[in-house]
C-alpha cells in the first residue's frame, strides 16, 4: 500500500487525507495543536466556562466561519462526511446539510442609519420590498451619482475584462488605484472600496490585488443575481460539532492516522527526494517518519520555516514560500456571551466606519437546538462573534489593536460596534449585556514587547504575490503543497483555496504514483455566459496590446441583445433544474 505523510492537519490536511483515504492510501496525519484538528476553522472550548457542567464550554472560535455560494470544494467534501444529529437522524448530504443561509446583509455606519439588503437572490415577497426599496432611493448612502456612476463602470469592466488582461494586468494593480479611491470620498472609500477587501479578507485595499479582489467581489455579485445560489450560508452550530469533529471521526474510519500534538522540524533530503521528516510533540519526544510520498500542508508562515536549503536546492522556486511569508497579516476573532439574545441583523454586519475593520453576526440565531442554558454561570442566551481584521494599520483612540491587552481588546471592540448601531437614540448593545467575552488563544500577549502576538496570521493576496505562489507540485519528486498559499482557482486564503490547494496535492500523487484511482474534481470560478462575447472581444483587443474599452462596436452591440435573453432564459433553466434536483 502507498503511504502518504501529511504534515499539517488543517483543513488542507484533513482535505487531503480525505481524498487519499476513500482512494487507498495509507495516509498518516501529523497537526501541531494538541487538542483540536482543522486549524483555524476549528472552534474550541472557552477555558473555566465549565462552571455548571464540567463537560459543557461556552464555545469560542478563531473567527466565524461562512461559506459563500460560490464555494464549491470544500463544500463538496462536506457533502461526504456522515452526520447523525443528536436525535439519531442522519443527514442525507453530510455535514453539508448543517449550512443554513442568512437572508440579510448590513452596513452599520457611525451615527448613520445602516444599510440593509438582500444577501440573495429574492425568495420571498419581503426580499422583494428590501430591493425595490434599495433601488428607489430607500437607502441614503451618501455617495454621489459621480461615486456611483464611476463604480458600476469598474464594476463592469472586471466582468467584461478577458481572463488574460485580469491575470495579467490587475495583478499588478491595486485594489485602491483600480477603483481610483484618492478621487472620491470617505464614505466611497469605506463602502465601496474597503468593504470588501478590509473586512472580508484580512487585506488593505492599498497593496491587495485587483486580480483577486475582483475576482472574489464578481463571485459574490453572481451569487446574488443566481436564483439557484445561497449567497453566504453559515453553520447552524458550532464549527466542531457540526463540522470537523465528524470530520475527523469519518477519517479514521477510513484509516487515517490523525496524530495531534506533532509538530513537524525538519525534513531530511538524499538524492534529491525527501528521506524522512522529523516531527516532535510539545514535550519534546521526536519521532522520524518515512513515507513514499509527502504533503507539507502547513500554513505559509511555518512552511517558510521548515523549507531548508537542500529543498531549495532541489527546487530553488522553494525560495519564494520564504518571500510569501512575509505577506501575512491579522485576521482574529473575539465572541461576546450576552444575557440577551439580540439578533440586530439576520446575517453579518458589517461596520464600515469602524477602525478595526470590524465585522459581526449573531450566532444563537442560526444554532438550531443549541442549548446555552448549562454553560457559564446559566444566564447567556447570545453569542455575538465579531471578526477584526485591522489590527496593525489603524488607530483607534490612539491605540493599534496589536498594542492592546486583551481586555482593551474587548472594550475597544465594543466600542467600536456601538458607535455604529447606537444611533437615533436606539441602545442596541448595552455594557451590562455582556457576561463574558473570549479573544482568540492565537493572540498571545508579549509582554516585553509591550504587544500581542499572533500565532496564527493569514495570507493575504498583495500586488504580485501570485508569482510567488508554487503549484502543488514541487522539483522534489515525492514532496507536495497543499495549503491555501498554493496557486489555486479560488486564489484566496479560505478554507476553500486550502480544500481546492489539496486536492491538486493528491491529484499530482495519483499520478506520481501510477494508481488508477479518479483525479479529485476541482472548479474554476463561476463566469457567466452572458459575458463570453464581451470577454472575446477584450482579448482581441488585448492580444494586440490595446487597453481595455468600454465601448464596443455596433455590431457586438446587435449580437449581444439576442445572446442576453438566451443567456438570462438559459441561467433560469439550470437554476430550476439544479433546484428540482438538489
Amino acid at each position: 500500500m502507498i503511504k502518504v505523510i501529511i504534515l499539517g492537519g488543517g483543513v488542507a490536511g484533513m482535505s487531503a487525507a480525505h481524498e487519499l483515504g476513500e482512494r487507498g492510501f495509507q495516509v498518516e496525519v501529523y497537526e501541531r495543536n494538541h487538542k483540536y484538528c482543522g486549524g483555524k476553522a476549528r472552534s474550541v472550548n472557552v477555558p473555566e466556562t465549565n462552571l455548571l457542567d464540567k463537560d459543557k464550554f461556552l464555545p469560542g472560535e478563531h473567527g466565524f466561519r461562512f461559506f459563500p455560494g460560490f464555494y464549491k470544494h470544500v463544500t463538496d467534501t462536506m457533502k461526504r462526511i456522515p452526520f447523525t444529529d443528536s436525535a439519531g437522524k442522519a443527514n442525507s448530504n453530510g455535514c453539508f446539510d448543517n449550512l443554513t443561509s442568512t437572508s440579510r446583509v448590513m452596513i452599520a455606519r457611525n451615527g448613520k442609519d445602516p444599510i440593509i439588503t438582500d444577501a440573495s437572490f429574492p425568495h420571498s415577497l419581503s426580499d422583494l420590498k428590501l430591493i425595490i426599496h434599495d433601488m428607489t432611493g430607500g437607502v441614503k448612502t451618501g455617495l454621489t451619482h459621480a461615486e456611483i456612476e464611476f463604480f458600476a463602470e469598474r464594476t463592469w469592466q472586471l466582468m467584461t475584462s478577458c481572463a488574460e488582461r485580469r491575470a495579467n494586468d490587475y495583478e499588478r494593480l491595486g485594489w485602491w488605484e483600480y477603483l481610483q479611491a484618492d478621487r472620491f470620498s470617505e464614505t466611497y472609500q469605506h463602502l465601496l472600496v474597503e468593504g470588501l477587501t478590509r473586512t472580508l479578507v484580512a487585506a488593505q485595499a492599498k497593496s491587495a490585488s485587483t486580480k483577486t479582489g475582483g475576482d472574489i467581489f464578481l463571485q459574490l455579485i453572481f451569487n446574488m443575481l443566481d436564483p439557484s445560489v445561497a449567497t453566504d450560508r453559515v453553520l447552524n452550530g458550532p464549527t466542531n460539532e457540526k463540522w470537523l469533529n465528524p470530520w475527523i471521526d469519518y477519517l479514521k474510519k477510513i484509516g487515517v492516522s490523525y496524530n495531534l500534538d506533532h509538530r513537524v522540524t525538519a525534513i531530511n533530503m538524499k538524492g534529491g527526494n525527501v528521506e524522512s521528516v522529523v516531527v516532535e510533540t510539545w514535550e519534546g519526544v521526536q519521532s522520524t517518519l518515512t513515507a513514499d510520498y509527502f504533503i507539507l500542508a502547513t500554513p505559509v508562515e511555518q512552511a517558510a520555516v521548515i523549507i531548508n536549503a537542500e529543498m531549495i536546492k532541489a527546487d530553488p522556486t522553494m525560495v519564494n514560500i520564504q518571500s510569501l511569508a512575509k505577506s501575512v497579516s491579522w485576521m482574529n476573532g473575539i465572541q461576546y456571551y450576552l444575557n440577551e439574545d439580540i439578533t440586530i441583523n439576520n446575517g453579518h454586519i458589517i461596520y464600515s466606519d469602524s477602525e478595526w475593520a470590524v465585522t459581526s453576526i449573531s450566532q444563537v440565531q442560526f444554532w438550531k437546538d443549541y442549548d446555552l442554558s448549562q454553560r457559564f454561570n446559566g444566564k447567556v442566551k447570545g453569542v455575538l462573534s465579531v471578526d477584526i481584521s485591522d489590527w496593525l494599520y489603524t488607530t483607534y483612540e490612539g491605540k493599534f489593536a496589536d498594542e492592546c491587552t486583551p481586555r482593551e481588546v474587548s472594550e475597544l471592540v465594543w466600542k467600536q460596534m456601538k458607535s455604529s448601531l447606537n444611533i437615533n437614540g436606539k441602545e442596541i448593545l448595552r455594557d451590562d449585556m455582556i457576561e463574558h467575552y473570549y479573544l482568540d488563544r492565537d493572540i498571545r500577549w508579549n509582554k516585553k514587547e509591550g504587544k500581542d502576538v499572533d500565532q496564527e496570521p493569514l495570507l493575504v493576496n498583495t500586488i504580485n504575490s501570485w508569482n510567488l505562489r508554487p503549484e502543488a507540485s514541487t522539483g522534489i519528486p515525492n514532496l507536495f503543497l497543499a495549503s491555501d498559499y498554493v496557486r489555486t482557482n479560488t486564489d484566496l486564503a479560505t478554507m476553500e483555496g486550502a480544500n481546492e490547494a489539496a486536492r491538486r496535492a493528491v491529484n499530482c500523487i495519483i499520478e506520481a504514483s501510477g494508481s488508477k484511482k479518479p483525479l479529485c474534481k476541482v472548479w474554476g470560478l463561476h463566469e457567466p455566459m452572458l459575458f463570453k462575447p464581451l470577454k472575446w472581444y477584450d482579448r482581441t483587443r488585448y492580444a494586440k496590446g490595446l487597453p481595455y474599452s468600454i465601448h464596443i462596436p455596433f455590431w457586438l452591440k446587435a449580437f449581444m441583445l439576442p445572446w442576453g435573453v438566451i443567456s438570462i432564459v438559459t441561467t433560469f433553466i439550470q437554476a430550476l433544474v439544479s433546484k428540482v434536483f438538489k
